[in-house]
């Protein structure tokens, strides 16, 4: 019995574990695009997890809600920051911080 539920433990971290690599690739490829979009510079190519809660996508189904931070550059000596919120497979919010346009 207690060896089953180890398996069960052992298969469902994996799974999450392979979920969040997916969310976290998908959240990098919107920031990429997202700062090529607005002309400015995404600093260090990469994002870092930031939370993770359940929440509720547009059907009313209970999904994992991840959030992401990164940092970006509008002149190439400054560091702003910036979150992409994942709704399970899917970019729900993205926010940059203000920066003025030249």
């Amino acid at each position: 019995m207690w060896e089953a539920a180890a398996l069960f433990v052992i298969v469902a971290g994996a799974l999450f574990w392979t979920d969040s690599l997916r969310a976290r690739e998908r959240a990098l490829a919107a920031g990429r695009r997202a700062c090529e979009r607005y002309g400015v510079q995404l600093l260090d190519e990469t994002v870092a997890f930031a939370s993770l809660r359940l929440a509720r996508d547009e059907d009313g189904r209970v999904r994992l809600q991840r959030t992401y931070r990164f940092e970006f550059s509008d002149t190439g000596d400054n560091r702003r920051h910036g979150a992409i919120v994942m709704l399970g497979p899917e970019l729900a919010d993205l926010q940059l911080e203000p920066y003025r346009i030249q």
